[in-house]
């Protein structure tokens, strides 16, 4: 993967930056999706976040080797703290990270967000915690994408302003996906059960509190709410 040729991960995020958009990449690692959404002619201007010395020293590092100082901003920075006002930002993209850590990015920097039209999210794991964060704060999925990668399957949410209402099972599953069912959303859920299945069963012998009879029911609504997805 570099600046030219990214991930199918990360391609399919960069696929939902609307042409023209200005870009805030936070958690950008070595700046390789502002610099492909530069290349690409998807943008003209993009900020590269990140918290972490090591990773921003290399994105600097690619910045200034693909030649694109002027157009891509790279600032050491947590969160949403990489967007200043002056930026004009409209597009936030947060990839690679867990569903809780976007959504705790999300919630601790959202007054950086007032002039953000979009948010494309790619958590690794527990997506869910990305549409709880968006109900409680008036942003609605527009578009969601599921794929599979080197063996691991990765979700995508793609968020824009407005109010919206979705039962558990959509916030678990995602609405769109759901109502698409691909091939890969029926792997996904599929794994999740075998796991989940796993973990009922060794609670099943542990000892009884309050927290493992919590944990249990937990699983068996997950078990019961994709069990009926999966059946149909």
């Amino acid at each position: 993967m570099n600046t030219v040729r990214l991930s199918t991960r990360l391609a399919t995020v960069a696929s939902f930056v609307e042409t023209g958009a200005v870009v805030a990449d936070i958690g950008s690692d070595h700046a390789y999706l502002p610099c492909f959404l530069i290349h690409n002619g998807t943008v003209q201007k993009a900020i590269a976040g990140e918290v972490v010395k090591g990773p921003y020293d290399s994105a600097v590092r690619n910045v200034r080797r693909e030649g694109l100082s002027s157009a891509v901003t790279v600032r050491l920075a947590n969160g949403l703290f990489a967007i200043e006002e002056s930026d004009a930002v409209d597009t936030v993209t947060i990839a690679g990270m867990g569903g809780p850590l976007i959504a705790n990015i999300l919630e601790s920097g959202k007054d950086r967000l007032q002039g953000v039209k979009r948010i494309i999210a790619q958590p690794n794991i527990y997506a869910k915690a990305i549409r709880e964060w968006a109900v409680a704060n008036d942003w609605t999925i527009r578009d969601e994408a599921i794929l599979k990668e080197d063996g691991k399957i990765y979700e995508i949410i793609v968020l824009e302003r407005g109010a919206a209402i979705y039962n558990e099972l959509e916030l678990l599953v995602g609405p769109i996906l759901l109502q698409n069912k691909s091939a890969v959303f029926l792997e996904k859920w599929e794994r999740e059960l075998t796991e989940w299945r796993r973990v009922l069963g060794s609670l099943e012998q542990a000892e009884q509190t309050d927290a493992i009879k919590e944990r249990k029911q937990e699983l068996l609504t997950h078990i019961d709410f994709v069990g009926k997805v999966l059946a149909i």
